[in-house]
């Protein structure tokens, strides 16, 4: 992909952490551009969450930087903070719904408390949404009346209200068959196409990166070593990076 500045939304520069004396990232550089879908494969332990969790200040990189749409995350404060969270979406592995109150309220939920909520009923939004993952008969369901796919559609559903411009997906189909990461997987690529967002995926399922990924980047032992498109990465001589492609 061509570089374009302009066209850059998340630009993670030098980034490096360590929890004592173990490194779990060091020198991390990725630019995410506009309705670009980046997958980054790793092994198991390996860091590939924590990069996640440093975009959204859940954990404070030792160095380095991370601009979303041009803004230093660690200089934001204030509005400019709300602001960020509302541009950034994330989907944790659970779907992470909060089991105590319905799904039309969890899709509520991150609407109704941002600072600027004018108290405006929010149901054709929610309904907009869970049309988006075939959910609309679901609205008055409470999350333990539903499947693991299901819940993981609804964490979408709920990730969209905000209308993010970036979406960062923890392990988006882990625990589903293969029938349900399919759908998963074709929903991640809807969503891109309806609303134009840039996602970053960690992921191990291979027939999920193939279908979402625009480019593919791996990380290993703190790095990332190679990048490039699901078919150049599979075509790759070295024995670490075919690994991933050898399901």
């Amino acid at each position: 992909m061509t570089e374009n500045k302009d066209n850059i939304v998340l630009k993670i520069t030098g980034v490096h952490k360590a929890f004592g004396k173990k490194v779990v990232l060091e020198n991390i550089n990725l630019n995410l551009h506009k309705n670009e879908t980046v997958v980054i494969l790793g092994r198991s332990g390996t860091g590939k969450s924590i990069i996640l969790k440093c975009i959204v200040g859940l954990i404070t990189p030792d160095s380095g930087s991370i601009e979303v749409n041009g803004k230093n995350t660690s200089e934001l404060s204030g509005e400019d903070l709300n602001h960020f969270r509302r541009e950034v979406g994330f989907l944790f592995q659970s779907g992470a719904l909060y089991d105590s109150i319905s799904v039309r309220e969890n899709l509520e939920f991150p609407v109704v408390r941002q600072n600027n909520y004018d108290g405006h009923d929010v149901t054709p939004e929610v309904k907009e949404q869970l049309q988006n993952v075939s959910l609309l008969d679901s609205i008055d369901k409470m999350p333990s009346e539903l499947s693991g796919g299901m819940r993981k559609r609804i964490g979408l559903a709920r990730t969209l209200m905000l209308k993010p411009n970036i979406i960062l997906y923890d392990e988006p189909t882990t625990g589903l068959d293969t029938f349900t990461s399919k759908e998963i997987s074709t929903l991640i690529v809807k969503m891109k196409e309806k609303y134009g967002v840039s996602s970053i995926v960690i992921t191990h399922d291979m027939p999920c990166a193939k279908m979402i990924a625009d480019r593919i980047v791996i990380l290993k032992d703190g790095k990332f070593i190679a990048q490039g498109t699901y078919t150049e990465l599979s075509n790759s001589q070295d024995e670490f990076i075919s690994s991933f492609f050898s399901y």
